[in-house]
């Protein structure tokens, strides 16, 4: 609400004389500003208003004028002359007129360089001088770091600051692992990344744990650093399990047709009379599973003696279906490189569980052999076996051999029979 307090300051001039006082009370926002009528000076605002006396029989005003050093003047047109006695209101708000402003701009680490709406601007830390009032696009650059950008709002008259803190890009190394025996499985930072020999590329750099686990020999374990641009390696000599005469496990399920896991190796399925016999198991503590589409997961722990055959008996209980079921690859030879879907999941033999239920495309690759391939339909809470064998990839040649030796029999049995004609 304006402030109805009346100037002081500076007398108005008053209008030509011959009647009673009204008078013309102007409302500013701006303490101090030189107030005119018709381009005739009339006092000053002060405490946000200047009272200007007229007479109501005078010759009446007409224009408004109002003015102050830095700010945009105002001119409008005064309302009817007030009557004696009265008093006419207008309202008057003075607008600041823009000066520059200003961008400090710092950065960790320093050096960065610096664009303001896309041009260079120079590096931090650094002074942007001479912008208008408004909101600008600031973004800062550096070798070895990740660029940064933000936003800057510059007010008149008034320098504003912003720090960016750049963040080091990540810089890789690899890994070449190499192990005695050949064909151990990998593992880097506990995920699998494939069979030795190996390359490991775009390793980022720092300290990683290496693990390679093959049958029958004791894992193995080290750590090493990874510098940016460096290929480090690792030979492990891996050290055989002393060999121990293997067990076995007889499995029943009811009911039958369950497939069986081993150690989450699937191993077969429970047949409609008798047992399933899993030989060759090693001694020692192993945890078995059966799993049956409709029924709920039967799991249990096994000890296994040498030479001696454990029994389980698997009761399952019905259970809803799920949306998710497994897939069990083996082949022959093993160490085939699987594919689901066309995406990589490990090396034979393998069970993958957690596989959405329909069909799936399962292919195997491995040097030296036709890739195969087949589809599989997998149920809720079932498991899915694949069972490949793959063929070698004949050299050329090696097809043709048979064929020649009979050609060349054929050639000596009518060269024979020429000569008994002669």
């Amino acid at each position: 609400m304006a402030l109805l307090v009346i100037c002081a300051a500076v007398p108005a001039v008053s209008a030509q004389i011959g009647g009673d006082e009204g008078w013309y009370r102007v409302h500013c926002n701006i303490d101090g500003a030189d107030v005119y009528f018709d381009g005739r000076y009339q006092g000053t605002t002060y405490g946000g208003s200047l009272d200007v006396p007229v007479y109501a029989t005078g010759t009446p005003y007409n224009t408004i004028r109002v003015e102050k050093s830095g700010y945009h003047t105002y001119t409008g047109s005064l309302p009817t002359s007030p009557a004696a006695g009265e008093t006419a209101d207008v309202y008057v708000t003075l607008q600041p007129v823009e000066t520059a402003g200003s961008i400090y701009v710092t950065s960790s680490p320093s050096s960065a360089a610096i664009y303001l709406n896309g041009q260079y601007k120079g590096v931090t830390p650094l002074t942007i001088p001479d912008l208008s009032p408004g909101t600008y696009s600031l973004e800062a650059e550096h070798q070895g770091y990740q660029s940064d950008s933000s936003t800057v709002t510059v007010r008149s008259g008034q320098q504003s600051s912003i720090q960016f803190t750049l963040t080091p890009i990540e810089r890789y190394g690899s890994i070449k692992v190499t192990s005695s025996p050949s064909g151990a499985y990998v593992y880097m930072d506990g995920n699998y990344r494939g069979v030795t020999p190996l390359t490991l590329t775009t390793v980022s750099a720092g300290k990683h744990t290496i693990e390679l686990d093959l049958a029958g020999y004791y894992d193995w374990t080290s750590s090493l650093s990874v510098s940016p641009g460096v290929t480090s390696s690792i030979n492990a000599r891996l050290s055989p399990i002393p060999s121990e005469t293997p067990g076995a496990i007889d499995v029943v399920s009811y009911p039958p047709g369950a497939d069986i896991f081993l150690d989450e190796k699937y191993q077969g399925r429970t047949p409609s009379a008798g047992v399933y016999t899993i030989s060759n198991v090693h001694p020692g503590t192993h945890t078995l599973r059966a799993s049956l589409s409709g029924y709920q997961d039967y799991t249990t722990s096994v000890v296994v003696s040498a030479a001696t055959t454990s029994h389980v008996t698997a009761t399952l209980q019905p259970g809803q279906s799920t949306t998710t079921g497994s897939i069990s690859v083996t082949s022959s030879p093993g160490g085939a490189q699987v594919y689901i879907d066309n995406v990589y999941r490990g090396v034979t033999p393998l069970t993958l569980d957690g596989i959405p239920t329909g069909t799936h495309q399962v292919r195997l690759a491995l040097a030296g052999y036709n890739d195969y391939s087949t589809t599989v339909e997998l149920g809720g809470g079932s498991t899915s076996s694949v069972s490949a064998s793959l063929s070698p990839i004949q050299t050329p040649g090696t097809g043709t051999a048979p064929f020649a030796a009979i050609g060349a029999l054929a050639l000596i049995v009518f060269l024979v029979a020429l000569r008994r004609r002669d």
